[in-house]
C-alpha cells in the first residue's frame, strides 16, 4: 500500500548552544505506516521530534505535519496530533483515570479511556496519584494520553523503554492497530521492535540521516542490528 507523507523533514538543521544536533536531515513518513527512528544517544532524533511536535523552532530547514508548519500551528491542528515525550511530561498529583479523562474532553471524538486503560492494564492503579506509579505504570499512562485523541498522527519517543516483555508486546500490537488510519513515529533503541512493528526505517547519525526506506531497503540483505552498525559506528561493516 502506498502511503500517504503525513510528516515531512526537508533539509532539517537544528542549532542549539553551538551544537548543530541535526544536520541537513530528510525523511518523510507516511500515513498508515509505522515509521521507526533509530539511532545512538546524541544523534538528532529527539530535537527532530521536538521540531516535529512545535517544541523546538528549526533553525533551518522545514517540518511539517499533515501540511503544517507545528511552530506556528493552531489548536485545531495541534488536536490532530498526539505526543509522547521521552520524560513522560505528566502531571504527578492527579490519578492517571482523571487525567486520561481530562485529555479525552479536550477532543471531539476521543477513544473509550475505560477500554483503553484496560487495554494497557492500567485500570487495577487508575486511581493511583501518577506519582506513585512505577516507572513502566507511567510510561503506559503517558502513552494512554498520546492516544487517547485518536491522533492522527502520532510521535511516540521510546514508548515501550521500561516495559516488562508482556506489556511490550501489547504497546506493540496496540501501535499497529493505532497506525491503521494514522501516522505512527516511534523513536526507538530497540531492533527487536523496529523489525515488529516497522513499515518504514529512518537511521540518524549525528544530526544525519545514514539510511530511510523500508525494512528490506535499509538493511540491504543483512540483519537490521549489523547494519545500524555498519552505518553508526562502521566496526562491523
Amino acid at each position: 500500500m502506498s502511503a500517504v507523507s503525513a510528516v515531512e523533514v526537508a533539509r532539517l538543521s537544528r542549532v542549539v548552544g553551538g551544537v548543530r544536533a541535526v544536520d541537513d536531515s530528510t525523511w518523510s513518513a507516511g500515513s498508515g505506516e509505522v515509521t521507526a527512528v533509530l539511532g545512538p544517544n546524541g544523534a538528532g532524533k529527539t530535537t527532530t521530534m521536538e521540531c516535529l511536535e512545535g517544541l523546538q523552532r528549526p533553525t533551518s530547514g522545514t517540518a511539517r505535519v499533515l501540511g503544517t508548519d507545528p511552530w506556528r500551528a493552531s489548536a485545531e491542528h495541534r488536536a490532530r496530533v498526539g505526543v509522547m515525550l521521552q520524560d513522560g511530561g505528566l502531571p504527578v498529583t492527579t490519578t492517571a483515570r482523571r487525567l486520561l479523562h481530562h485529555v479525552a474532553r479536550l477532543h471531539s471524538g476521543p477513544a473509550d479511556v475505560s477500554a483503553l486503560m484496560e487495554r494497557l492494564e492500567l485500570d487495577r492503579v487508575a486511581d493511583r496519584p501518577v506519582r506513585r506509579l512505577s516507572g513502566g505504570e507511567r510510561q503506559r499512562v503517558a502513552l494512554a494520553a498520546a492516544l487517547v485523541g485518536r491522533p492522527e498522527v502520532a510521535f511516540l519517543d521510546e514508548p515501550t523503554a521500561g516495559l516488562d516483555p508482556h506489556a511490550r508486546l501489547e504497546v506493540w500490537d496496540l501501535l499497529r492497530e493505532t497506525a491503521v488510519d494514522a501516522a505512527v513515529v516511534v523513536t526507538t533503541h530497540s531492533f527487536e521492535e523496529a523489525e515488529r512493528i516497522a513499515d518504514h526505517v529512518v537511521i540518524m547519525n549525528a544530526g544525519r540521516v545514514v539510511a530511510e526506506g523500508s525494512l528490506a531497503e535499509v538493511c540491504e540483505g543483512r540483519p537490521l542490528e549489523e547494519r545500524y552498525f555498519a552505518l553508526t559506528v562502521g566496526t562491523r561493516g
